[in-house]
């Protein structure tokens, strides 16, 4: 077989259904976000906003959080040393966890290299080794879930995306001595819907489930201290795990999850995903760390955010750009074509300095192509009008729909 031919003609069918994936090489600007510098291919440079970034807050850039890391460095040096089981925990490490567990009112919690790891040890761990268990897993839930959930070879249930009736008529199906799982999300990414946390919980609670939620695009971002969509509607304690992510918006880079001390030291202890993997390095722990403690007093970056994702929703209302209605800080602008998506894309790019990856399949369904913009704090008036401005000139271009007001 000619692997280098097949590799090629697989990767024109992306191309030519405008499927291919281009990374933009960015250079972001310390202390400027959301600025940052693009490198083209032919060793040109020009200036651009970032609009896609899931640095929800701009904790990446956060005084604080760069002195953490630039101390933790000073103190530590660079790696961690290899994995915790063979070099250590290191003591960054143990106050990361900690102050995870307080943010989620837990009364432990465990830290792994990104938020897909975390999902795919955690997920597989318990569905591998609880005998008989059978995890019901929406129908939209991330990839790294369903990885996970696939590694175990656990009996697994699809359920309708955020429907608890339809859960409940799923797990009413199986032996009720079963032991089960319910697996969802609280912010899901690409529609920006939130789930119906307390009806879930209700449901799975009928039927003595453990309940694992992944709130990557809820931590930091919803909540008087910023522990996501449950700490805001006040069901924390329901959630037998609760997942995160410490790179969106704290600003830095791992995943976690918290729970009982019980559930955490399990999947520390029958992991392969966290046993054999090497740990963040310190000075990544000393950064989320300082992020967490940072956005559990601070309401601003809250505040500004929702105004500037209201501001945004309402001058795309007045320019008639479509964009689906939803309660969380996502705004997916429909195009409903992968092609104009792509083209739209690259034009924001290279023309009006606007940084927009496009979202086609299979990340989501054909015909509902669209840009993820995600306002931040730090976007200006002038941005806001700048963006917008520049969409209506190519929905123009394109002769895209309009949305009636």
């Amino acid at each position: 077989m000619d692997f280098d031919r097949y590799f090629t003609s697989q990767l024109d069918t992306l191309h030519q259904a405008g499927n291919y994936r281009v990374f933009a090489e960015l250079e972001r600007h310390a202390g400027g976000f959301p600025r940052a510098t693009r490198h083209r291919a032919d060793g040109s440079t020009h200036d651009v906003t970032v609009w896609c970034s899931n640095d929800y807050l701009g904790m990446g850039q956060n005084p604080k959080v760069i002195a953490a890391m630039k101390a933790a460095i000073d103190q530590c040096g660079a790696g961690a040393g290899g994995t915790r089981n063979i070099s250590g925990t290191n003591h960054a490490h143990v106050l990361l966890e900690h102050e995870l567990a307080d943010l989620h009112g837990k009364e432990s919690a465990l830290i792994f290299t990104s938020g897909y790891v975390s999902n795919w040890a955690a997920l597989g761990t318990l569905g591998a080794k609880i005998p008989g268990l059978i995890i019901y897993s929406d129908a939209l839930n991330h990839a790294s879930m369903i990885e996970g959930i696939r590694h175990s070879r656990a009996e697994k249930r699809l359920w309708r995306h955020n429907d608890p009736q339809h859960l409940a008529e799923v797990m009413a199906a199986d032996d009720p001595s079963a032991p089960k799982l319910v697996a969802f999300e609280s912010v899901y990414s690409m529609d920006g819907d939130i789930a119906p946390i307390k009806e879930i919980l209700d449901v799975a609670d009928r039927f003595g489930a453990m309940t694992y939620l992944d709130e990557v695009h809820g931590v930091g971002m919803y909540g008087s201290r910023g522990g996501g969509v449950a700490e805001r509607d006040g069901l924390m304690d329901r959630v037998t795990i609760i997942e995160g992510t410490l790179g969106k918006a704290f600003g830095v880079m791992g995943g976690y999850i918290a729970g009982s001390r019980a559930v955490c030291d399990f999947i520390r202890s029958f992991s392969s995903g966290f046993i054999f993997t090497t740990a963040l390095p310190p000075a990544l722990a000393a950064g989320a760390t300082a992020s967490i403690r940072h956005l559990k007093q601070s309401q601003f970056e809250r505040t500004a955010h929702r105004n500037n994702v209201a501001k945004f929703r309402a001058m795309l209302d007045a320019r008639g750009i479509p964009h689906m209605r939803n309660p969380s800080h996502i705004v997916p602008v429909m195009v409903g074509d992968a092609k104009k998506c792509k083209w739209i894309s690259d034009i924001l790019l290279d023309t009006y300095g606007v940084y927009v990856q496009p979202i086609n399949y299979p990340t989501v369904p054909v015909g509902t192509e669209r840009l993820r913009f995600t306002p931040t704090p730090m976007h200006s008036d002038g941005d806001l009008r700048h963006l917008v401005e520049s969409l209506c000139d190519l929905w123009s271009q394109c002769a895209l729909s309009r949305a009636v007001a």
